[in-house]
């Protein structure tokens, strides 16, 4: 049983990087096939694909916060971790990560984290 859990800081303030980190159990991060994702969920609005990390380590963001965001990992702790940078209020949402088991094609998810909730205010 694959298992993810997001840590980090619940409040950011504005101007500053938003950074988070998913540990991962129960299976590598470096296997193949699978893209370990960040998603978020503003209040009120929809999920919002934020980008993710391949088991060969290569990474794709999303158009729109492509500029702003980086995701990396540390494989000798199974974890993956995002930078948000330069963040406003309106990066405030539930951040989630989840695990894409083809690879990054489609909309698909078959194990996800909890969420944490993210806060940008001063």
């Amino acid at each position: 049983q694959v298992q993810l859990q997001e840590s980090g800081p619940g409040l950011v303030k504005p101007s500053q990087t938003l950074s988070l980190t998913c540990t991962v159990s129960g299976g590598s991060i470096t296997t193949n096939h699978y893209a370990w994702s960040w998603i978020r969920q503003p209040p009120g609005k929809g999920l919002e694909w934020i980008g993710y990390i391949r088991g060969s380590g290569s990474t794709y963001y999303s158009p729109s916060l492509k500029s702003r965001t980086s995701i990396s990992r540390d494989t000798s702790k199974n974890q993956f971790t995002l930078q948000l940078s330069s963040v406003t209020p309106e990066d405030t949402a539930v951040y989630y990560c989840a695990r894409n088991p083809k690879d990054g094609l489609g909309d698909h998810y078959d194990y996800w984290g909890q969420g944490t909730q993210v806060t940008v205010s001063s």
